[in-house]
């Protein structure tokens, strides 16, 4: 939970004590609950032109993190569900922990899928 959203619960609450007008009362509780969340948005869309920025980048190493992520996982999965059991008929593998890339790799096929819908939509700059 951010300082901000630790902030308006009790803020809202001391509204019973401090305003009589009922209306008054629920229409500053609704901005202060809406609070967190626009400005949450606003840090996901400064984000959102950070990351433009990056991926437009000429440079391999500033452009290029997210795919190397992508290409980590992509090998650690393939090695784990196929070369480790396949090799392991013959040679004792060392075991690996497959959550962490399970779950960086789920969040990035999620990343994935948003751009097969910009790309559906026509709105990506590859077509």
């Amino acid at each position: 939970m951010s300082i901000l959203g630790s902030i308006i619960g009790p803020a809202t609450q001391l509204l019973d004590k401090v305003i009589e007008d009922k209306d008054e009362k629920n229409r500053i509780a609704f901005e202060l609950s809406t609070l967190a969340e626009r400005h949450a948005n606003e840090l996901a869309k400064g984000q959102l032109e950070v990351n433009k920025v990056e991926a437009a980048h000429k440079s391999l190493f500033v452009a290029g993190w997210r795919p190397s992520i992508g290409w980590c996982c992509s090998l650690g999965l393939l090695y784990h569900v196929l070369i480790a059991p396949i090799a392991g008929i013959w040679v004792e593998v060392p075991e690996i922990d497959p959550s962490l890339l399970m779950t960086t790799m789920t969040g990035m096929l999620g990343l994935g899928a948003m751009r097969s819908y910009e790309k559906t939509r026509g709105v990506s700059r590859e077509k």
